[in-house]
């Protein structure tokens, strides 16, 4: 532009002026005026033109009079440059300064200046490497320039500098393992180090493993450890190929790749013949020769077959040759067409076509190749140069190894072999993931439940999330959050990476279902993809967009324990380690092109990555970590060997998170903002919250409907709302998943609306637990607990927080009151099976579904009766199986889920207004009834679909997912509301208080008897220190029940539902037996004494038979009752016979009888000894033993008689 407004002011000074105006005066005057110039321009003397500042004195004349190269200086003054070809002088600060001042530009010529990414021009300046390239062991010049004149390294004050030049920490030195390459780090040590291996070597200080010894790597400084070694036959693993030695095993893809990799070159034996290129000539003893050196009259090849023959009458003149594409050339046999390099010779002998070399194998180019005609053309990557063979890549900077050895951070410069110690602890750090951004180093510690930072720099440190359990952490660079796995819980999650992360509202969770265990976690923000490790039943690695969506298993054969996860974002392939195969896989980020490289160095890998063209990964049991050609798995190298365990790798490298614009930033969330595929920014909300109708801030919903979804290891809390506006989604709507801790087999759910308490049955440990419903699942302990069966069904009365439920192993429907203290048979007599229980606390009423005894092969009914068990009647009676019993809010209709018909059932409480509703697409799985809605979830093909209808002919497909179904549940506003006699204080009852249509029962616990309509006491009808079975046909002692071991006939002394309880509440009660039987019920009857309203006692037994034991009858005195014994009986309960009085006396007659007997046969045996007097001794000592056994006989029956209570002993052999 300034060029352009002195050109123009040229013209305008050349014309005499700027305007017509400004020449007004000049065209009156009579003579002409002086030349004005404007400003940059100079008059020559002649006045005649006007020239630019820049041409005075520059060697060209510009005025015709030649004056504005007159007077010129001969010599520049000091601070000036002097153009080449003039007298020009210009500021020395212009030269060199990207514009050029002299005409002929000179000033801007050999300006080069050292620069970090051009620090040395080399190989005649046509190549120019970076800084980094600089001494760094690495020849990247063809002239060497880069690696000649290196100065050793400096190494700052807490680091100790190898005489090989290397600094290592400070902290390494005289640690009893070398640590610099000429091992100077452990030479000039004042004491031997504590070897915590206890194996050192013999003549020097190092530390040895077992593992060292013999694994082909010299530790000790003379070789100790390698010399000696036996050569053992190997076991070769299932993707590797054993050597004819047996030592040696190689990877399958090393057998026939024309590299010898065996010892003994078994490899490469029986690998057929090598075919040369077309455009070579093959000897017949298989090597390639140029054409040219072919009939040359010299012989090329080992068995002469490239002279003779028909070399000298060949001639490429003639008609054959000239039919040749490219070219021709003599051989033995004849002329022949040959191409030149980079095309092929086609079938029919004479015509060349193009080589695509980017599809040759082994590839040709280290990173991207570009195919011309005839030729290629290696690209590299940006932050990448091509080395000289115009075939690899090589990165600039300096690439760190950061890696975690037990419980420290190192970091090992990949050039230049430098090593330091970022951080020490005291826990295992398993993971480790860093921020390029901020300079800061993540990890988490074995058994933490915090993960810590770090920076660079280590000037500050710190706690970025408090409370959490993670197996593995990743960092996303893009969207600026911190992921990890929880294993336990079955989760993915994530959170800000600057959010101050100490509160459960700072997280979310990305992925929470179908997740069994997810071990190992990596990212691709640039793509908005993250992939996992699954280690549970079903090993495999999935793949799913950073907010959850688009999951698909990636990897699921050849796969056992897939510990570590990698991406090689350049070639789009994912890797992985599997410590149970003992090898490395790879295969492209859809699961296709499967690769496994199994080693005999990769004993038992944990963590991989890939960078550039290598993979690197640490061996637990070698306690080392090796880097190998990422596609050949050759070229091996031991970068680090550590005494401790080395665990996870990360390489640090701005081209590892290269900077990408972040979609998150103009969106705005106000919570958290998650990668999706593409990538796009998604906002997310802590699991308390919900996302608003424009999906960008988080509020607390306002409408409180919801679904809870159990499976057997997690309950899944759905919001009903999303049903109305997202439809048919293959993945969950709005929702969050919460792991059920330590459980894995749940069977039913119900909550409590008031309190968030949740009750689930747990099958694998026989009880109902209880977990209090907030961000997580909190444990609050046991509602009942059951040995030996299981429940088979629940209902809670959400006003008394009585537990209604069924047992695998008892027919009949039980009430427990809350905290199982008091438990009670309601429904004994003409229940079987009950399969799903439904109460409706307002109205009193209990309905259950009785699937029979399977033998009968009967149909299922659906019964119904009070909450209190009266007035017990069949609703329906020809039902399949019938599940998922449910009341309408009103509590006048009823809802069921037939499995077998597949049809959504509904019945009046009275039993009228039967209809049905067919379901199809699938097998009816659950129901549930919310928001005037039927739910509903069907299986088929491993999918779960779950839909909604309004119950005549419409329904919706709501979401599908690939997990199973136990139950479902829908809670609403309106779910739990309405009161009923046992609403204030238990409505007075001591124990249980069971509503009815207009009033209460109250019921005594299992092991009591009322003493008036609401309070109960002890009920004993069993001796002291006993009590009976729930059949009250026997009485036990105490010890019996709950020993693991049935001793009543009806296994009721194994019924422990309530034993622990009363224990801990009642611990000096010795009065108090635990509850087994049952007690009879007194009603509470409204005031209008409804006549169709039955009250009677349940299952009540006549006193003289419960507590006189049918040997009398009871009495009652002073308010007690007591037992008059029949004359054969006595006791305090009747429970001794007549004869027991006598027991004390027979017992001693029959010691005296014994002692009589025994007196006899001794006077018999002296006097039989004294009339043979020939006996042999042998007999004699025969005798004496069988005496000896009859005192011990004796003995015994004595001690027996004496103490009855004694347990038995079995005699001594």
């Amino acid at each position: 532009m300034d060029l352009l407004l002195i050109l123009c002011a040229i013209s305008l000074s050349h014309s005499g002026g700027l305007s017509d105006s400004d020449r007004v005066e000049d065209a009156e005057a009579d003579t002409p005026a002086p030349l004005r110039c404007i400003f940059g321009l100079k008059p020559c003397k002649d006045g005649s033109e006007c020239v630019l500042h820049i041409n005075i004195c520059d060697g060209e004349e510009d005025c015709r009079d030649g004056s504005d190269e007159e007077d010129c200086m001969v010599r520049c003054e000091t601070g000036q440059f002097q153009c080449a070809h003039g007298k020009k002088c210009i500021d020395m600060k212009e030269v060199c300064d990207g514009v050029a001042q002299c005409q002929d530009r000179s000033d801007e010529v050999d300006c080069w200046k050292p620069t970090a990414s051009c620090a040395l021009r080399c190989d005649n300046k046509t190549r120019c490497v970076p800084e980094s390239f600089l001494c760094d062991g690495e020849k990247d010049c063809l002239d060497g320039t880069d690696e000649a004149s290196c100065a050793d390294e400096v190494c700052s004050s807490t680091e100790f500098r190898c005489t090989s030049g290397q600094c290592v920490s400070e902290s390494l030195r005289c640690d009893g393992h070398a640590d610099c390459p000429d091992r100077s780090d452990e030479k000039g040590c004042a004491k031997s180090p504590e070897c915590p291996t206890q194996h050192h070597c013999p003549h020097s200080h190092e530390c040895l493993l077992e593992e060292w010894i013999c694994d082909g790597e010299e530790d000790c400084k003379d070789g100790t450890d390698e010399k000696n070694c036996e050569v053992t036959q190997v076991k070769c693993g299932e993707f590797q190929w054993p050597c004819t030695s047996k030592t040696e095993c190689v990877p399958t893809s090393w057998k026939c790749d024309r590299v010898t990799d065996c010892k003994d070159g078994s490899d490469e034996t029986g690998c057929g013949d090598v075919k040369c290129p077309s455009h070579q000539f093959q000897c017949g003893t298989g090597e390639c020769l140029d054409p040219s050196m072919v009939c040359n009259t010299m012989t090329n090849c080992p068995d002469g077959s490239d002279e003779g023959g028909s070399c000298l009458s060949s001639n490429c003149s003639n008609v054959n040759g000239s039919r040749c594409a490219q070219d021709c050339y003599r051989t033995p046999q004849g002329t022949r067409c040959t191409c030149k390099a980079g095309f092929s010779l086609q079938l029919d002998g004479m015509s060349c076509a193009d080589i695509d070399e980017c599809e040759a194998i082994p590839p040709v180019c280290s990173h991207t190749c570009l195919n011309t005609q005839g030729s290629h053309e290696c690209l590299c990557p940006l932050g990448y140069l091509l080395e000289p063979d115009g075939h690899h890549c090589k990165i600039t900077g300096e690439p760190l190894l950061l890696a975690s050895v037990q419980s420290e951070l190192m970091l090992f410069n990949l050039r230049r072999a430098t090593l330091d110690i970022l951080t020490s602890g005291k826990k295992v750090v398993l993971s480790l993931d860093y921020d390029w951004k901020d300079q800061i180093v993540f990890w988490v510690g074995q058994d933490a439940e915090s993960i810590k930072w770090i920076s660079f720099d280590q000037k500050q440190m710190g706690t970025i999330f408090k409370g959490i359990k993670s197996d593995c952490i990743a960092v996303d660079w893009v969207g600026r959050n911190l992921y990890w796995t929880d294993g336990v819980g079955g989760q993915i999650l994530a959170t800000g990476l600057r959010t101050p992360a100490t509160k459960p509202w700072s997280y979310t969770v990305v992925l929470d279902e179908d997740l069994e265990q997810p071990h190992s976690l990596v990212l691709l923000p640039q793509e908005g993809l993250m992939f996992w490790s699954e280690i549970g039943s079903e090993p495999q690695i999935e793949r799913a967009g950073m907010d959850g969506s688009d999951r698909k298993v990636v990897v699921s054969q050849s796969i056992s324990w897939p510990a570590s996860l990698s991406v090689d974002s350049l070639a789009g392939r994912i890797y992985w380690t599997d410590e149970k195969l003992k090898c490395i896989g790879s295969a492209t980020l859809d699961g296709g092109d499967l690769k496994i490289l199994q080693l005999m160095e990769t004993s038992s890998p944990f963590a991989v990555i890939v960078f550039n063209n290598e993979i690197y990964w640490s061996d637990t049991k070698s306690r080392t970590v090796q880097r190998a050609h990422k596609n050949t798995g050759k070229g091996r190298k031991v970068l680090l060997k550590q005494l401790g365990q080395p665990f996870d790798l990360k390489v640090v490298h701005e081209t590892v998170q290269p900077n990408t614009s972040n979609p998150c930033t103009k969106l705005g969330c106000s919570h958290l903002c998650v990668l999706a595929p593409g990538p796009k920014g998604v906002c997310r909300c802590p699991s308390s919250l919900l996302l608003d109708e424009e999906r960008i801030t988080c509020i607390t919903p306002a409408d409180s409907s919801f679904l809870l979804l159990l499976s057997p290891t997690a309950v899944t809390q759905i919001y009903m709302r999303s049903m109305h506006s997202v439809v048919g989604l293959k993945e969950w709507p709005e929702h969050r998943a919460l792991p059920l801790p330590n459980m894995n087999e749940a069977t039913a759910l119900d909550l409590v609306l008031r309190d968030q308490m949740l009750y689930v049955a747990d099958a694998g440990q026989a009880s109902v637990r209880l977990f209090k419903l907030k961000e997580a699942l909190v444990p609050q302990g046991q509602a009942i607990r059951m040995e030996g069966e299981t429940l088979m069904a629940l209902a809670l009365d959400w006003i008394t927080l009585n537990l209604y439920w069924s047992g695998s192993k008892r027919p009949g429907i039980l009430v427990t009151s809350p905290g199982g203290t008091h438990t009670a048979v309601l429904l004994h007599e003409a229940v079987e099976r009950p399969g799903s229980i439904a109460v409706h606390p307002p109205t009193g009423r209990l309905c259950f579904t009785d699937l029979g005894e399977p033998a009968r092969k009967a149909l299922s009914r659906v019964e119904c009766a009070f909450m209190d068990g009266h007035n017990q009647t069949s609703v329906w009676k020809r039902a399949g199986t019938p599940t998922s019993l449910t009341f309408l809010n009103e509590g006048t209709k009823l809802y069921w889920a037939d499995i077998d018909t597949g049809v959504i059932a509904s019945i009046g409480v009275d039993g009228s207004g039967y209809k049905e509703y067919k379901t199809e697409d699938g097998s009816l799985q659950s129901f549930a009834y919310g928001d005037n809605l039927l739910i509903w979830a069907t299986l088929n093909a491993g999918t779960t679909k779950v839909w909604y209808g309004d119950g005549l002919k419409s329904k919706t497909l709501w979401f599908e997912v690939k997990t199973d179904v136990v139950s479902l549940k829908a809670y609403s506003k309106a779910s739990q509301k309405g009161a009923n006699e046992c609403s204030n204080q238990n409505g007075g009852c001591s124990h249980l208080c069971l509503a009815f249509p207009g009033g209460r029962t109250c019921r005594c616990d299992q092991d009591h008897r009322p003493v008036d309509i609401t309070d109960c006491v002890p009920d004993p009808i069993c001796p002291p220190h006993t009590k009976p079975c729930r059949d009250g046909r026997m009485c036990l002692p105490h010890s019996k029940f709950c020993d693991g071991h049935p001793d009543c006939l009806d296994q009721s002394d194994e019924d422990c539902i309530n034993d622990k309880a009363k224990a801990a509440t009642k611990p000096q009660d010795t009065k108090s037996p635990d509850p087994v039987s049952e007690a009879p019920g007194l009603a509470t009857m409204p005031s209008n004494n409804r006549s169709d309203i039955l009250v009677q006692n349940l299952d009540a037994q006549p006193c003289d038979d419960q507590l006189c034991h049918e040997h009398g009858r009871c009495l009652m005195q002073n308010g007690e009752t007591t037992c008059e014994c029949l004359l054969e009986y006595s006791g305090e309960f009747c429970q001794d016979g007549i004869a027991e009085s006598l027991r004390i006396p027979l017992s001693y007659g029959a010691v005296a009888l014994i002692t009589v007997i025994v007196v006899i046969g001794i006077v018999l045996a002296v006097r039989r000894k004294k009339g043979a007097q020939r006996s042999a001794s042998a007999a004699a000592r025969d005798t004496t033993l069988m005496d000896m056994e009859k005192q011990s006989s004796a003995q015994s029956v004595r001690k027996e008689t004496c103490d009855p209570m004694e347990d038995l002993v079995s005699p001594v052999d």
